[in-house]
């Protein structure tokens, strides 16, 4: 079974490894161009939140876009666009015109991921759907992770890394577009309000934001942090690499941990442990650069898999028919925080220097912490059986994943005894879903 998924979606998997190559290599160039051209901290932060606006953009617009032209002519305009626009940041160097680059490129890379995660949603059965999810997560991030060391292959300060980026989103097109696969259904999930998912989870959707605020403030100024504490250029890529691989190393087994434990402790464990990981950078980060680097490999392993449990956490509180429809308001949580994060470290980074960037991490974690000790004062915890699955979420998805892993989750939970175990409840989920 899972070799005959592979065989179905390694045209997706391909072009989606392809255009993760591309946009993990230009966000973190962009940082360290912006920094050559002179410009302040702040600007820096303030052009880095383009791209989270454009991305909140195109997830709410691309599926209607997609409704009147189709998939397969979405698909090839914005990947045409964003090979395009990437062009222009070597040729007009203005941090404003950035800004809008920034959120032309966030637009069509959210459109881009809707797109080609229909046609894997497409793909999946109950029975393949966790499986697909983790492979998808593991080829994303860690074709993240590879990007970054491609900026040691030229200066930054010239025209060859731009053009590398434009010619890997153009190659994303060619598995998609030379594919036999037909186009996929989109349909939009019923809506759930922001303010009905916080009155049932605050936690979730709160931690949700701080999350985007974290992780979308390490997309954003993480390579600013490395350049301004003296690194070279091949360690401030193996910082940033660092980050995307803890990131995946840690997913499962903390959300296997919190599948079996009270999930709002697991959230305060972990989020306080990456406020403890901020701190520590801060301490050793002038004193040693191996020590820094695995502080990277640590937070990233702690931060990233942040959102999966606040995704969990909140699916305890919901009824499983309002599940689905939840799907595109955990993602505007995250983004919410993700378009914060970049300009807020910025500023605090221009008041008090460098370090001020994990302060600024530390903080949000910490606050996060506070808030699940506080809520967990106010309500009991969920039973262990009633519990939903952990499923491993990659930053930056779109609502079409989300609602993937919405489905995996009411998948595990539908007709299962109560007093099976999480693990015995997905083991009777996919002999379901795989019987005739």
């Amino acid at each position: 079974m899972m070799r005959a998924m592979i065989r179905t979606t390694a045209a997706l998997l391909l072009s989606m490894g392809l255009l993760m190559l591309g946009n993990g290599l230009q966000g973190s160039l962009i940082g360290l161009r912006a920094s050559q051209e002179g410009f302040s901290t702040q600007i820096t932060g303030i052009l880095m939140t383009g791209y989270f606006f454009g991305f909140l953009a195109g997830s709410t617009l691309t599926p209607r876009i997609v409704a009147q032209v189709g998939h397969i002519r979405v698909f090839a305009a914005l990947a045409s666009l964003a090979s395009s626009v990437v062009l222009l940041h070597a040729v007009f160097i203005d941090p404003w015109l950035w800004f809008g680059m920034r959120l032309v490129t966030g637009f069509c890379i959210a459109g881009l991921f809707i797109v080609a995660e229909s046609w894997l949603n497409d793909s999946a059965s109950n029975a393949t759907r966790g499986q697909l999810l983790s492979l998808y997560m593991v080829i994303t991030t860690g074709a993240m992770a590879c990007s970054q060391l491609l900026l040691n292959l030229a200066d930054p300060g010239s025209f060859e890394l731009f053009i590398l980026i434009s010619v890997q989103l153009s190659l994303a097109l060619l598995p998609i577009l030379l594919s036999a696969t037909p186009a996929p259904s989109f349909a939009a999930p019923e809506h759930l309000s922001l303010l009905q998912l916080y009155r049932s989870s605050p936690l979730g959707i709160l931690g949700c934001m701080g999350t985007g605020m974290s992780i979308g403030a390490m997309l954003g100024m993480g390579v600013i942090y490395a350049q301004q504490m003296g690194l070279s250029l091949s360690r401030i890529s193996l910082f940033m690499g660092l980050v995307f691989v803890g990131g995946v190393v840690l997913q499962w087994p903390i959300g296997s941990l919190s599948d079996r434990l009270d999930r709002r402790r697991v959230i305060f464990v972990v989020t306080a442990l990456a406020a403890l990981t901020s701190l520590l950078a801060v301490a050793i980060a002038k004193a040693s650069t191996a020590g820094l680097l695995a502080v990277a490999f640590l937070f990233g392993g702690l931060a990233f898999p942040m959102y999966s449990l606040c995704v969990a956490h909140t699916n305890d509180a919901l009824d499983p028919r309002q599940m689905v429809a939840a799907s595109s308001n955990l993602v505007l949580a995250f983004g919410i925080g993700a378009t914060i994060g970049p300009s807020l470290a910025a500023f605090v980074m221009e008041a008090v220097g460098p370090d001020g960037f994990f302060w600024y991490l530390g903080v949000v974690h910490a606050v996060i912490g506070v808030f699940a000790l506080y809520r967990m004062t106010r309500r009991s915890a969920v039973p262990l059986a009633e519990q939903g699955l952990c499923v491993p979420i990659g930053s930056g998805t779109s609502q079409v994943v989300m609602t993937m892993v919405q489905e995996t989750t009411v998948g595990a939970s539908n007709e299962v005894p109560e007093q099976l175990t999480v693990a015995e409840r997905l083991s009777k989920a996919n002999s379901d879903g795989a019987q005739p």
